[in-house]
């Protein structure tokens, strides 16, 4: 990392909420390299919390908060800005996330994020890349978690294919082995479900090949460390021993009859499950051999996160991918930026809107404001929500995404507040941001080259006060008419818009 250690952080935290295990990791940043001080991990199995309906019971809930709140204290002396705690799985499921979520971070100190199960992949592969010497090699990287499977190929730093399938060791244990009891057929027709989930990367995942094959986090770890210590197979996981593996599990009977050395009892609930995604990965994928590697989505949110310190956020390069996609005027884009953040930079000490989150989730949907118009001009900003909301965005929460879908959808026309009291953060400081981006576009609605005046924002008791200088509202009819309209449209959405 070319970034000198003055911009960096002393100090980065990772938090994994996974659907088994919750992780965290504490590193050191010297000369811009990562030296691990600290790792927790408890055995959470949070997935195995969800009711019939998803929704988390009581007691898992509690479970979780109680361990986030020893997390915390590890955290104290962390700055905020140094700590990045992401939930998977469970998280995307559970109907009761949100409420999850609130007293989590309470209890936790800090934000916490759920990342779409593709953004799950790039994070593994980037935490895995940086664990493997650097090299011109392609691999294919499997990450079984307690409720969902990634699958990557990628070289060097870069994925190649990702995929994030429905399938863990947790959810799976819990569907064909409810009461721990491991049967042939129940253990048939868990590898069977699982293959079905790796069908469709049969063609493409061969078609596109790799050198080599790696397995990261627990159930790759725990199947290797098996093989190792009761066959005389050492050549990692290869089918042979997984099939005898699998063998020596039914002959079992149940999950409190596993005593395999090497596996802790903490996972034998899940470990049936695991070997048998294991096994479909291999049979549908036709992989020879896979070799345990220690590295995977704490060590990626480690560098991710790091790279934001360092200017290498990736966010950055996936708003410029989706604006060369979609073709968005550059032009009208860095007027609409340059506005809104000058009108910005007057009000959000005012507004409390100084968290850098705030001018980011501006400055992102004033470029992408205009995403909708290649699908059609009719309600271009429905088309460009839509979009964002739903697109994989590299690097981007899920929470960050409905931010900005929603302030790209509410940019023009009648103000929909109610789109913004529905997002998790404060409605009256998503409501300022959104009106800042609808002034900034309708200054610039006549997409004109020549800079227009930046008016001088001020807040009051009730709205803001746009002060404009001598005779450039006189002198542009047409501008002052758009402003007036604007005027109505956020006074529906409380804010009083002067002009002066």
């Amino acid at each position: 990392m070319s970034t000198s250690d003055a911009t960096l952080p002393k100090v980065v935290a990772a938090i994994d909420l996974g659907s088994n295990s919750f992780h965290m990791t504490v590193a050191r940043v010297t000369d811009g390299h990562l030296h691990v001080v600290d790792r927790l991990k408890e055995m959470v199995r949070i997935a195995a919390g969800l009711d019939k309906n998803n929704n988390l019971q009581p007691k898992t809930m509690q479970k979780a908060i109680d361990c986030l709140q020893r997390f915390g204290e590890r955290l104290r002396d962390v700055p905020a800005e140094a700590v990045r705690a992401v939930g998977t799985n469970t998280f995307r499921r559970a109907r009761n996330a949100t409420e999850f979520m609130r007293r989590a971070q309470e209890a936790l100190g800090h934000e916490i994020e759920v990342i779409s199960g593709i953004e799950e992949a790039r994070l593994i592969y980037l935490g895995i890349s940086h664990n493997i010497p650097l090299d011109n090699k392609q691999r294919l990287a499997i990450d079984i978690g307690g409720g969902s499977t990634e699958v990557i190929i990628g070289r060097g730093f870069e994925p190649l294919c990702m995929e994030s399938l429905y399938v863990g060791c947790v959810g799976a244990s819990r569907k064909f082995f409810p009461g721990g009891d491991i049967t042939e057929d129940a253990m048939h027709r868990c590898q069977l479900y699982a293959m079905q989930e790796f069908e469709p990367l049969q063609t493409v995942y061969r078609q596109v090949g790799w050198d080599s094959a790696v397995g990261s986090s627990g159930t790759a770890n725990t199947i290797a460390e098996v093989l190792l210590h009761n066959t005389t197979d050492c050549k990692g996981i290869t089918l042979a021993g997984l099939q005898w593996l699998r063998e020596a599990i039914i002959a079992a009977g149940h999950v409190d009859n596993l005593d395999f050395v090497g596996l802790q009892a903490e996972r034998a609930p899940v470990f049936a499950g695991g070997v048998a995604i294991m096994l479909a990965a291999f049979e549908v994928l036709g992989i020879k051999r896979l070799d345990p590697i220690s590295g995977a989505l704490r060590e990626g949110i480690l560098y991710d996160t790091l790279g934001r310190f360092a200017a290498e956020d990736v966010r950055e390069v996936t708003i410029r991918s989706l604006a060369d996609k979609y073709r968005i005027d550059p032009g009208q884009a860095n007027r609409v930026e340059k506005t809104a953040l000058a009108l910005y930079s007057q009000v959000s000490e005012d507004w409390r809107l100084r968290k850098e989150k705030y001018s980011d989730m501006l400055r992102w949907s004033a470029n992408l404001h205009e995403l909708g118009l290649t699908i059609g001009h009719a309600q271009y900003q429905k088309h460009g929500a839509y979009l964002i909301q739903h697109a994989d965005l590299p690097g981007f929460s899920l929470e960050e995404q409905l931010i900005l879908a929603s302030l790209v959808r509410v940019h023009r026309r009648k103000f929909l507040f109610g789109e913004l009291e529905k997002l998790p953060m404060k409605p009256n400081r998503a409501i300022r941001l959104a009106a800042l981006l609808r002034i900034a576009v309708v200054l610039h609605r006549a997409r004109s080259e020549a800079d227009i005046a930046q008016p001088i924002a001020s807040v009051n008791d009730d709205g803001l006060t746009l002060t404009f200088p001598d005779n450039w509202l006189e002198s542009r009819p047409l501008s002052r008419a758009d402003l007036e309209q604007e005027r109505n449209y956020l006074k529906s959405a409380g804010i009083k818009l002067r002009l002066e």
